[in-house]
């Protein structure tokens, strides 16, 4: 039986039959041994994380104050908090603080209970806003927004600036990279291996986390008659690096 050749083809169609199985035997021939190397290098791999840590000032304070209303209708409480916080936003903008915004609106019903019966006897709105300020600064703000109106602190974080933040990050990363060589050293020279090239890199964090924040709650009565002192610290910006090294 003679097979027709195929078309365009330069080889008789008999030779063709012949000839594939040598091509597709070299072909295994370099193939397999090109996968035998690429499996041995995976194999032959050593993973480390380092982690790096550095402090930056933390020189504004993120500040979360309020007022809060209690009143016997709704309408009432809700115009009487609106008109009080517009007089403390316009004063913090007039004070140039930075990331100003509006955290929380609330107007809640208040209860009492008599021989177990609930009943609504008022309502409370509350309103609140957060702000950065620096950190000298912000004892003096604290007192005057009060004095515009404000009648709850709720809270007080420190925090460094973004350029602050970014440089530590940097030196960070540069920190856990160090780190992560330091220890693939120490195992190589334990093991009386030989370290080749760095395969792989992977930055798994390069983030500051959120300031603890200090919980304050005070009333305008309270601060009115003295200063309020504020006291920042440091902030921490955390980095971990990871190296697969071949040996």
């Amino acid at each position: 039986m003679t097979r027709a050749a195929l078309p365009g083809s330069q080889f008789p169609s008999g030779n063709l039959w012949k000839i594939l199985p040598l091509a597709l035997l070299l072909c295994t021939t370099f193939v397999l041994p090109a996968l035998a190397q690429e499996k041995d290098k995976l194999w032959r791999t050593l993973s480390v994380t380092g982690r790096g840590v550095e402090t930056t000032p933390a020189t504004l304070a993120q500040v979360s104050l309020g007022v809060e209303i209690q009143g016997k209708t709704a309408q009432e409480v809700q115009q009487e908090a609106a008109r009080r916080s517009s007089a403390v936003v316009a004063f913090l903008k007039s004070q140039n603080v930075e990331k100003l915004q509006t955290t929380g609106i609330q107007l809640n019903p208040v209860y009492s209970y008599t021989n177990n019966v609930q009943r609504i006897t008022g309502y409370a709105a509350t309103n609140t806003v957060s702000f950065r300020i620096p950190t000298e600064k912000a004892g003096t703000l604290l007192d005057d927004a009060v004095k515009a109106g404000a009648t709850q602190i709720n809270g007080i974080s420190f925090v460094a600036n973004d350029q602050a933040i970014a440089s530590a990050q940097k030196q960070a990363l540069k920190e856990a990279t160090q780190d992560a060589q330091q220890q693939a050293d120490a195992v190589f020279s334990a093991l009386g291996f030989k370290p080749k090239e760095v395969v792989s890199i992977q930055v798994n964090n390069a983030s500051s986390p959120p300031p603890p924040p200090m919980f304050l709650r005070a009333e305008a009565a309270k601060v009115a008659d003295a200063s309020t002192p504020v006291v920042g610290g440091e902030q921490q910006v955390e980095a971990s690096v990871t190296l697969q090294i071949s040996y």
